[in-house]
């Protein structure tokens, strides 16, 4: 069906990234075709027309690879072939066609630091033994102490414990998530040219782009003897040297691994594109979105960032200059598959930090007690905000429907190996991994004709995509007007900050787009004046010529600016 009131960008437009709307799809909990309980490729295929109304450009698929679900299907056993639970190539290529009959672009996630430990190479090197070519894919090393039980270094997993496991002849491989992904060795050429053969195999089949997982670990500093990280053993990017020179993350040698990606994805007509998953300090992710590497990364300082215009407005600046330096475009993300929703985040208390959320999540979400209805308005301002930002917005699946974290998972049905790693600290990701409502009614709230493999709550209709479709004060209507203007609105990338900065530390974010598009966001307790202009959408009923607290507005003057 139709969707869009001008052009989708033409298949051969080799910039339709920089400013486009991808939608990301976590398979295994979107629709589920077959009545397995487990999201599929026809189940996306199904529902890929609701993605075209909504008014997306690209759907982003995270991993449909063969997987024994060690890391919610990060640990991939084949690169190249759709897990038999969630259908075929073939299913796959019909998927692709459908998205292309309707105006969409496909995305797939690679997962090039780690494979799992089922894949056909690691299998081999556990039966070549130390010293073999099979093993040199993987970093096996001896171990250190008297009879090689202790591991080779002090190295953490990202998961909890020791970043090593030791096999039954005495040696240790490196896994710097999960025991069951191991780490690659990029410096074997065997292990470089195998992945250029995957990124072909689905660009072959129409895939536009690629999402790159753990984009900063691929490098690792292997000489013998290996280093102890000793007392800087933590992994957030504000703890990693700004030269390049941790021995793990965001080596520089990881930019030339990217130009060979790059010659791949230039030999293409258009050129694939890919965005960077890259925990790294803003300084170091310009490298990772040249036009020489991987084109964008994303930008998780406005993930992170506290809805407070102040911020906002440090982030924002900081980002889109990071971006220029690049010659790229930023990214804009509220949610995914790895972090808390958003509506749930901002439903808790403003101060609330990282490990506060964390520890919300193991209350079952009960204390502090979030405020969803503020929740919900605070996310409806920020979706506002985000699209009007020059640049791509990555939306994650259900937050156009205002779904809240399930945070009370009882522990038996967790699965994220999070939860078992860090000994019960941290419950992990899958309360926003819970399969999505379609329909008011039905076992799975329309996600399939069985059930779904993480229970849903038992109010899940209320949001489902079904009640909400025509209803213009939900959020999947606000989501659909927003994309269908942005659409309309979308020319060049700049943006120009209106009025004196000290509006911001009041909670005022005031911006323009070429073409006199003015968005104003209120993210404040009290209302502020809103300036002239036709009111062309707002997150929130106005009251008269005022901006209530926590609503954004985007508006049309008959000048770009108010200068």
């Amino acid at each position: 069906m139709p969707h869009h009131d001008s052009p989708a960008p033409s298949a051969h437009d080799a910039d339709w990234w920089r400013q486009a709307v991808v939608y990301q799809v976590y398979p295994r909990s979107f629709a589920d075709f077959d009545g397995d309980g487990i999201g599929d490729i026809r189940g996306v295929t199904s529902r890929l027309p609701y993605l075209a109304e909504l008014g997306v450009d690209a759907v982003w698929l995270s991993p449909f690879y063969p997987s024994q679900l060690a890391d919610g299907g990060y640990d991939v056993a084949d690169y190249r072939d759709v897990d038999p639970r969630l259908g075929t190539l073939d299913d796959f290529d019909e998927m692709v066609a459908t998205a292309h009959r309707l105006g969409l672009k496909i995305m797939v996630d690679i997962v090039p630091n780690h494979s799992s430990d089922q894949h056909v190479w690691f299998q081999e090197a556990l039966a070549a033994g130390p010293g073999s070519a099979a093993r040199d894919r993987y970093v096996f090393r001896d171990g250190r102490g008297s009879d090689g039980e202790l591991p080779p270094t002090d190295w953490p997993s990202s998961f909890g414990g020791p970043a090593w496991t030791r096999v039954p002849d005495g040696q240790w491989y490196l896994h710097l998530y999960a025991p069951q992904q191991p780490d690659f060795n990029w410096d074997n050429p065997e292990v470089r040219e195998d992945f250029h053969t995957t990124l072909r195999f689905w660009s072959d089949r129409g895939v536009a782009g690629f999402r790159v997982d753990v984009a900063h670990g691929l490098a690792k500093d292997l000489r013998a003897p290996l280093r102890d990280l000793g007392e800087q053993r933590s992994y957030q990017p504000d703890a990693l040297p700004d030269d390049g020179s941790h021995p793990l993350w965001d080596r520089d040698a990881v930019h030339e691994i990217y130009r060979g990606w790059r010659q791949v994805f230039d030999s293409y007509d258009p050129p694939r594109f890919a965005v960077a998953e890259a925990w790294v300090r803003p300084s170091r992710r310009t490298a990772y979105a040249s036009a020489a590497g991987l084109g964008q990364a994303f930008n998780f300082d406005f993930l992170g960032a506290r809805l407070d215009a102040a911020e906002l407005h440090t982030v924002i600046d900081g980002s889109l200059a990071d971006a220029r330096r690049a010659g790229a475009t930023s990214t804009w993300v509220l949610s995914n598959h790895d972090v808390v929703r958003h509506v749930s985040r901002y439903a808790l208390p403003a101060d609330c930090t990282k490990q506060d959320i964390e520890a919300w999540l193991l209350t079952d979400g009960r204390e502090p007690v979030p405020d969803l209805p503020a929740g919900v308005r605070r996310a409806r301002a920020a979706a506002l905000l985000m699209l009007a930002l020059p640049g791509s917005a990555y939306l994650y699946q259900g937050e156009e429907l205002g779904l809240p974290e399930v945070a009370d998972l009882d522990r038996a049905d967790l699965r994220d190996p999070m939860w078992v790693r860090s000994g019960g600290r941290v419950k992990g990701r899958d309360g926003c991994r819970v399969p999505l409502p379609w329909t008011r009614e039905g076992s799975s709230f329309g996600f399939g004709p069985g059930g779904s493999w993480l229970p849903q709550p038992a109010d899940w209709g209320r949001y489902a995509a079904e009640v909400q479709s025509g209803d213009k004060e939900s959020v999947l209507e606000l989501y659909r007007e927003a994309l269908r203007l942005r659409r309309t609105l979308v020319a060049d990338e700049e943006l120009e900050w209106v009025g004196p900065r000290e509006r911001t530390r009041r909670g005022l974010l005031h911006f323009a787009r070429a073409g006199g598009w003015h968005t104003v966001s209120n993210l404040s307790d009290e209302p502020v004046a809103l300036p002239p202009g036709e009111v062309l959408l707002a997150s929130a009923p106005l009251n008269g010529d005022e901006l209530p607290p926590w609503t954004t507005a985007w508006l049309r003057t008959g000048t770009a600016s108010d200068r």
